[in-house]
């Protein structure tokens, strides 16, 4: 659906490149994660992918057409969720969606429907001006599915939101992808990139890092090890051992045969914890 090859671009038209030789592709129906801390290279990435920043350096095609040939066709197709929300202060809710639906060549939704979707069914005739922040960007959000995208481009989709909210977002993200769309997802939030992405890529200083499943991320970087609580002569004692390592696998096998064991958790490492371990930063940072 979307390939990118050799990807570069630079603000200054110099050799500071914010995105040096990116490559990655993602398929139909995927829900594809471009994680890193603020100022990696996510957004320069996904508005060169929207047409928002011009294609410098490299090749980009979605759905087979090039991106230097992209049309109104193509946008049609595709949803757009910025971290930051630029809907218009002095319409209402209702009104903003009505307005952004006209600039579409094909059927959209219904907006009240979408503003029910994402909790502000009440608050749909309202001035946005009035909305809290959490309530505008969920607003924007709305924007983002009433052209029916295919195609969604979500930034920090989840940012600011009370724990409720952001569950009720990741519900329809992954109703989307049910129904077809393929998910471009930027976020430094590691949490909902496990829940949600198929696939993550690991960006920092503009460089891809790493990329694969969620999963086989951890197995690759991970130690894999098990936290044990027990009682043995009534005393308690708590242990975290290995799954790797032959001594730690002896020392567990010797816990259950002589103690009794009360909890006993599986301790795989993070997406958080190897992005550290790959570049020595936090995703906060």
């Amino acid at each position: 659906m979307i390939t990118v090859s050799q990807l570069y671009h630079s603000y200054t038209r110099d050799e500071r490149y914010s995105v040096r030789d990116v490559s990655f592709e993602i398929g139909r129906g995927e829900i594809f994660g471009f994680l890193g801390p603020s100022g990696a290279g996510k957004s320069t990435t996904q508005n060169i992918l929207t047409g928002l920043l011009v294609l410098q350096k490299g090749e980009v095609s979605i759905d087979g057409v090039p991106l230097r040939n992209m049309g109104s066709r193509l946008f049609n197709r595709m949803g757009v969720c910025f971290e930051r929300a630029n809907n218009y202060r002095k319409l209402t809710g209702y009104e903003n969606l009505r307005f952004f639906a006209q600039m579409y060549s094909v059927p959209t939704e219904d907006p009240m429907k979408l503003l029910d979707s994402v909790g502000l069914g009440e608050a749909a005739h309202r001035r946005a001006g009035q909305y809290s922040k959490g309530m505008f960007h969920r607003l924007n959000f709305a924007r983002s599915m009433i052209n029916r995208p295919d195609i969604w481009f979500l930034d920090e989709p989840t940012a600011g939101l009370d724990p409720a909210t952001a569950d009720r977002i990741k519900g329809i993200i992954r109703a989307r992808q049910q129904a077809g769309a393929t998910v471009f997802l930027t976020t430094h939030d590691m949490h909902i990139a496990d829940e949600l992405c198929d696939r993550v890529a690991f960006i920092d200083e503009g460089r891809l890092v790493a990329m694969d499943t969620p999963r086989a991320l951890k197995l690759r970087y991970g130690d894999r090890n098990v936290c044990v609580e027990y009682v043995r002569d009534g005393q308690p004692g708590r242990e975290t051992l290995s799954l790797s390592e032959d001594k730690d696998k002896v020392r567990l096998r010797e816990i259950l045969e002589t103690a009794t064991v009360e909890t006993m958790h599986s301790q795989e490492a993070t997406l958080d914890r190897i992005f550290i371990e790959l570049t020595g930063k936090e995703l906060g940072s």
